[in-house]
This record gives C-alpha cells, structure tokens and sequence, in this order.
C-alpha cells in the first residue's frame, strides 16, 4: 500500500519510502570474542568487542546465537545488525554501576540519564534483527504503584527487598532510587548541569531499553523487546526508520513502560508489531514546551499499519510531549484490544504545537476502558479524565492546534464513549471528519470545543443519550446518525 499525505489543498502526495541501513554482507559471531551464552557470566566486554571490531572492519552482521547473554549497556555503531539468532536472550543486567549517565532525553526533555541497554547516537545505517529476546531487567529499576498489585503480589514486592515511600504506596527497588527523585529535583530546579552532580540520583534515572538519537537508516525487525527500566523503544530525531515484525512486552503495572516512543522522527514505518505494555503503546511526541518549541522539530512522515496492542493506556497516541509538532500521520488496519483508550490524542496549555494532516481508517476495537477516540487538550497525566472548562485564555505560542483529521471504518465493542472531543475554548479543535464509526458504548460522541466536524454515516449502540452531546461546537454537520440502545446481553463490562 503505498503511503500518502493528504496537503491541506486536499490532494495526495507519496511519501518518501524509509531507506534500508546500508550493511556489508560479513558476520560475526559474539562467542568467537570470549563471550559465553551460558547466563553465567557477563559478557559486556566480549559482546562490545565483537561490534567493534566489526565496525572498525567497514561494518557487517553481529551474530548473537542461542543462549542467555547477561551484558550491561551495548554501545551501537554505524553500518552494524545486531542479530539474534532463534533461541537467544540477552539479559541486561539490573546492576546500575554498569549504566554511566549519558546527554539524553526523557518525556521530552533532555537531560542526564543512565545509558540504554541499547543505545546509539549519530549512527548511520544501525539495524537490530532476529527472532531472540532482549530483556531490560525493569524489575531492578521501575517504582511499583500498590493499587496496580494484588495483596499478594504487594507483599512479595517487599519482601524482595527495595524500600517504600512514606505513603506505603509506591515501592522502589532501593532507598537510592527512592531518594534519587528528591535529589535530581533540586539539582534541576538550580539548573545544574555537570554529569557528577547527578550520579547521587543514578539509581532514579531510569533509561529507555533502546534509544537511538540523531541516527539515520534504521531498522528494527523481528526480535522481542521487553521488561524495559522506562520507554521500551526511543528513537529520537532520526531520519528514514522503519520497525516491523516486532514484539514489545512490559508488565502491565510497568511505571513509564511505554512501548515505542517515536520523537521528533521524519520518514518513519510501523508496521506488523504487537505490543502489550504498561502505557502507552505507539507514541508520537516532539518535545516538551518551550525547549521542545525551541527545537522545533516535528515528527512526520509517519505511516503505522497493521498492529495490534493488547494492552496499553493508548492505541496510538499522539502527545502529550507534542511542542515541536506532529504532521502527516497516517494510521491503519490496525487492532486494539483492552486498551485503556483507542486512539489517543493529548495535550494541554503550555505544550504549544502543531498536530495536523492525520488519517486513521480501519481501526478494530474491543473492550476499550476509557474512550474509543479521544481528542484531550486538557490532559493531566490521568487516563480518562474530561477535565477542562470554559474559561478562555489568550492565545499565544504556548497554545497547542490540532487540526485537519480524518478517521474513517472505526469499529469499537465495548468502551465507556465512542468518541471525545475535548477542545480549548480560546483554539478549538478543527475541522475533524469522521465517517463509518461503528460503535457500542455507554456514551456515543461527546463534543466540547470544536469547530467544523462533520459526523457522516455513524452507528451508535449506547446506554446513554443524547447520542451526540454537543457543548459550545461551530460547524457541527451529521450526515447519517444511527442509534439503538444496548441490551443488557450486549452491554460491554466498561
């Protein structure tokens, strides 16, 4: 199928195809440089030594064969595939004396952070294929939440070892971590800038499972990623990416276990990967208020097809960390079972932005928690909430525009609302066209500061009317609106 952008004179324009990483046909093989798959020893070393040796020859294939590889932080190189071989895991050990901080990013900022597991800057042509594992070791890094734990579950979590917060209710795997937030906060609040200063808050600076920055040519196919420390996956500001036939799993109470994370990427691919994760699924994002408005660099190009997130806070989610823009999205055949929201569109005051020329279109949905679709420029980090109000504020650069979006052949059994849209009263969302939703749910569309929707052959089974809730819209045009009560056989469990 080839990829189009839809311009705003409506006409259709090819995207730009991501490139392959350009690799030499030679191998090596990791055991050949002293590491040893018998998950007894670590083999960081080796594992390094074999990647740079094949660098230093004009680059080629690193093999990784079956076995458990326990390693610290690997450093990539150009003109390198790593692959894992059938039956590989490589673990990364939880031992945070191993991960140095590195100039990263996180949550669109950047900032002192462990080094990734996995982890690459300024590279050209880097791929990572196979059909092994690559395990985090999160359970050394995250924070637990005890509302996400059964009794039984919280109790084994301390008796493991780690510390509890004063509340009892977050668990850390270390006093260090748990006091390593405290610490990273007065040093950023004094605009501290120097890596010693942070490495008291090491164990706090949770890194990404893979983060790429700058790097063009990439290519991630075939293995699992999981139990990530953070973000699974994190490639940032990189040209010409294409990821597919991929896996990415993170428990589902995983604090910040989002599954791919694309920043401030152009020309990038998704497509054929499954997730199953603790937030986030397939994330857009281009940087955090003013830094990320001052970067101004957006994501765009983006094609994401035929997926499937079992778990996850969104579907497919673009923001909140949206300062720089996203342009040019398009999304399809994709299916979304149990997630907390469908597609997933959040911001809010401050975050500034554009997000504009997006199409999804055949979206299958089931048992959905929150919304089906949901347009949210009042977010506050809750899954769900409808905050927001009337009251208008000037509009400035710091106000966020969503605009032009298309979503056709929508499909949803079982959410709370078919579709939300939860615009500012100063910048509305505009001119949203939604044709062929069908859906069943205990509210149908919900509209709050829009301008120019049109509604065209939608199919509503809902608890709850109106069918269609407007509230201070322009514009609002339906063409074809249906709409039966459920029954209580067919009532979802939302």
């Amino acid at each position: 199928m080839e990829r189009m952008d839809i311009e705003a004179n409506g006409q259709e324009k090819p995207y730009p195809a991501p490139q392959p990483p350009r690799i030499p046909g030679r191998s090596v093989i990791v055991a050949d440089y002293g590491a040893s798959g018998d998950g007894l020893e670590l083999c960081t070393d080796a594992i390094q030594a074999a990647i740079d040796a094949c660098a230093a020859e004009g680059g080629g294939r690193v093999v990784v064969p079956a076995g458990i590889w326990r390693t610290g932080p690997l450093t990539l190189r150009s003109r390198i595939d790593l692959h894992l071989e059938d039956g590989a895991l490589v673990n990364f050990e939880p031992n945070h004396e191993l991960y140095p901080l590195v100039d990263s990013h996180f949550e669109g900022r950047a900032g002192w952070r462990c080094q990734a597991p996995l982890d690459g800057a300024d590279l050209t042509d880097v791929a990572i294929t196979g059909s092994g594992i690559f395990d985090g070791g999160g359970e050394g890094w995250r924070p637990v939440k005890r509302f996400k734990m059964t009794e039984q579950q919280w109790n084994r979590l301390q008796e493991s070892g780690g510390a509890a917060d004063e509340s009892g209710e977050v668990w850390w795997p270390s006093r260090e971590a748990m006091e390593g937030e405290a610490v990273c906060r007065v040093l950023q609040e004094r605009g501290e800038t120097e890596a010693e200063a942070y490495l008291p808050g090491r164990h706090y600076l949770r890194p990404a499972l893979l983060s790429l920055r700058n790097c063009r040519r990439v290519l991630l196919e075939g293995p699992t990623f999981q139990n990530s420390p953070a973000w699974c996956l994190h490639p940032l500001g990189c040209e010409e990416i294409a990821v597919r036939h991929i896996r990415v799993r993170n428990p589902w109470y995983s604090q910040n276990g989002d599954g791919l994370d694309l920043e401030s990427c152009t020309n990038a691919l998704i497509e054929h990967s499954t997730f199953d994760v603790g937030d986030d699924a397939i994330c857009l994002k281009s940087g955090k208020d003013e830094e990320g408005r001052r970067r101004a660099l957006p994501c765009s190009f983006v094609t994401i097809r035929r997926c499937t997130v079992h778990h996850g806070h969104g579907g497919v989610v673009i923001g909140s960390e949206m300062s720089g823009g996203v342009h040019a999205v398009r999304i399809s055949d994709c299916v979304f079972s149990g997630t907390e929201i469908g597609l997933r569109f959040k911001s809010a005051r401050g975050r500034g932005g554009v997000v504009e020329n997006i199409a999804a279109e055949n979206i299958v949905m089931k048992d959905i928690v929150h919304e089906a679709v949901s347009f949210h420029l009042f977010y506050a980090g809750v899954e769900g909430s409808e905050g927001g109000g009337d009251e208008k504020r000037p509009v400035t650069e710091a106000t966020p525009v969503f605009r032009r979006i298309t979503l056709r052949n929508i499909r949803c059994s079982g959410a709370a609302t078919a579709l939300l849209v939860n615009g500012l009263p100063e910048l509305p969302l505009a001119d949203l066209t939604v044709e062929g939703l069908r859906a069943s749910s205990r509210r149908g569309i919900v509209l709050r500061h829009a301008d120019g929707v049109i509604l065209r052959d939608i199919a509503l089974r809902t608890d709850e009317l109106p069918a269609v809730l407007k509230h201070r819209c322009r514009g609002v045009e339906i063409d074809g609106l249906e709409r039966t009560e459920r029954t209580a056989a067919a009532a979802s469990p939302d």
